[in-house]
Formats: structure tokens, C-alpha cells, sequence
């Protein structure tokens, strides 16, 4: 308690002792705090998303880009510099360069499958698989050519929503959904336990057109009872899959469980080339939430 109060009354004379300074001398004391010593950078501002989904089917030409602006209170922006990652990297170093694009007005920044391989020094076909995603890094430089990019801004210029900064966005690879997917799947993970990954299980077409239905997989019927068809929409043109139903009670495991829509608004992939499943539903068993769970199949 000593030691405690000591502290106070040291905090006490070291703020008397600041508030006793005049505010003419802070800026000498300390030149951060006038604006007029401070320099300027650049960033630029999401105007638009163009297309965030490479076409499998279609991916030498298929192309995915964001429009942008230049953040109008810095310093002006001669080009960008687009690189790429498979995954995410916080590392410049491990980036590809795709291209240079002269920056004038709203500016759309572009790329196709074949020039993201040849920034790999790869074909298509040995880079690309649906499921996929890329991440596009823009490395900007300025007219004093100075180069911003997240590896020398500020973390919080992303996560404040309100600057609406694009350093960077994401594409992933799709493939249009064709149906016929009606077979065996090897379970690849289940965060529901459900099933063990290498499990063998059954997955249905429809009933309607661009669904499948998993009511074979949730529920396991060693584990509990099927109350309602589990359902997945898919879009027809990216593969794109969702609960045909949000909070469905599709099982009774000595408790109604019932499946949700994450707050993504998506569940996932469904892709027909490849046979591949993958989704992330939101599970509730009686009123306990177990957030999201992965779900990912592949067919035998």
C-alpha cells in the first residue's frame, strides 16, 4: 500500500509539474505536437470492387480488380505498384509484382489469371485450383518517389472502417456449379465431430436446382435425429454456397440444433470441377452457440 501511495503522489507532481509548462514552449519540447512539423504520406481510398472471383473454367482471362482514389489530403500519387500472394503475407519481400499502373483519378486496378502466373513464372494450370485465394498488396509511390505500403503504415489506417484505406484486397478461384454432385465424400474436416476425417459419407443433389442437400452428413445418425432437410444454395456462376435456410432446426441430439448464416452472409463453396465441399455454418445446440463450424468433403 506504501508503495502505491508513493506512486500517486509522484504522478501528482509530475502532472502539476507539466501543467506548469506554457503551452507556447510544447511545440519546442516536443515538435510532434505541432501539425506544421509533421510530414505527409499516402493511401488510397476503395471506390469500388470490380470483381473479387477468378473463373476456373476461364482463368488465363478471366480478371479480378477494385476501382480506387487517392486519399485527397496527401501527397500526390505517381503509380501503384500491384503484387500478389497466394494466401496472405505480411512480408514484402515474399510478394510478386504483377504490374505498374499510372495512378489519374479513380483508378481500376486489374489482373488476370495469366498475368498472376507469369508473376509466379508458372502456367495457370499448375498454379490455379478452385478454393484457392490471392491477396493483392498495392505498394504506392509518390511524386517525391517515396513508397507507402502495409509494410510502413500504421496497422489502425486498415482496421478504422472509417478511413475506408484499400492497401490490399482478396480474390478467390471459383468454378461455375453444374450440379450432379450426388456420390461419396471422403469427410476432410468436421469441427462438429460428427464424423473423423477419412470417414466415408453421402452427400445429395436438390431438391431443387443449384442445392445439395447434406442431411446424411449432419446428422450422424449414431449421434442424433434428423428434424429438418439440411440444405445449401449454390450460385450457379462462382460456386458460391448458402443455407437454403437460416436457423434451420435440422437435428435433435437430446437437444433441437439448428444451423445459421455466419455474419459473413456466406457458408462457403461448392465446386462441381472438383468435387469439392466446403463450407462454415453456424451451429446451435438447445440455446448454447457453437459459432462456426467447418465443414470440407471430397468426393471419392
Amino acid at each position: 500500500m506504501k508503495k502505491i501511495l508513493n506512486k500517486i503522489l509522484i504522478a501528482i507532481a509530475f502532472t502539476a509539474l507539466v501543467s506548469s509548462c506554457q503551452k507556447g514552449d510544447l511545440a519546442t519540447n516536443n515538435p510532434f505536437v505541432d501539425i506544421n512539423n509533421l510530414g505527409k504520406g499516402a493511401y488510397v481510398t476503395l471506390n469500388s470492387v470490380t470483381n473479387a472471383n477468378l473463373n476456373f473454367a476461364a482463368i488465363d482471362a478471366s480478371s479480378v480488380g477494385v476501382k480506387i482514389d487517392a486519399y485527397n489530403n496527401g501527397v500526390k500519387i505517381k503509380e501503384v505498384k500491384l503484387y500478389v500472394f497466394k494466401g496472405s503475407s505480411a512480408d514484402p519481400k515474399a510478394w510478386k509484382l504483377v504490374k505498374t499502373i499510372p495512378m489519374s483519378g479513380t483508378t481500376t486496378i486489374a489482373a488476370t489469371g495469366a498475368e498472376i502466373a507469369k508473376a509466379y513464372g508458372m502456367t495457370t494450370s499448375a498454379l490455379f485450383a478452385p478454393g484457392q485465394y490471392y491477396t493483392f498488396y498495392h505498394q504506392l509511390v509518390t511524386e517525391d518517389n517515396k513508397t507507402y505500403d502495409i509494410s510502413n503504415t500504421v496497422g489502425a489506417l486498415e482496421s478504422a472502417g472509417g478511413y475506408n484505406a484499400c492497401m490490399r484486397w482478396t480474390a478467390f478461384v471459383v468454378c461455375p456449379f453444374t450440379g450432379n454432385m450426388k456420390g461419396t465424400y471422403t469427410v476432410m474436416q468436421d469441427d462438429w465431430a460428427d464424423w473423423s476425417v477419412g470417414d466415408v459419407v453421402s452427400v445429395s443433389d436438390g431438391p431443387g436446382a443449384n442445392q445439395i442437400n447434406i442431411s446424411d452428413v449432419w446428422p450422424n445418425p449414431a449421434y442424433g435425429d434428423k428434424k429438418n432437410p439440411l440444405i445449401i444454395n449454390i450460385d450457379p456462376a462462382t460456386g458460391v454456397a448458402k443455407l437454403a435456410t437460416n436457423n434451420v432446426v435440422f437435428a435433435d441430439y437430446g437437444q433441437l440444433t439448428s444451423a445459421y448464416i455466419p455474419s459473413s452472409g456466406t457458408n462457403g463453396y461448392v465446386f462441381s470441377c472438383t468435387g469439392y465441399i466446403g463450407l462454415k455454418i453456424g451451429l446451435k445446440y438447445g440455446s448454447t452457440d457453437y459459432g462456426v463450424n467447418t465443414l470440407t468433403l471430397q468426393r471419392r
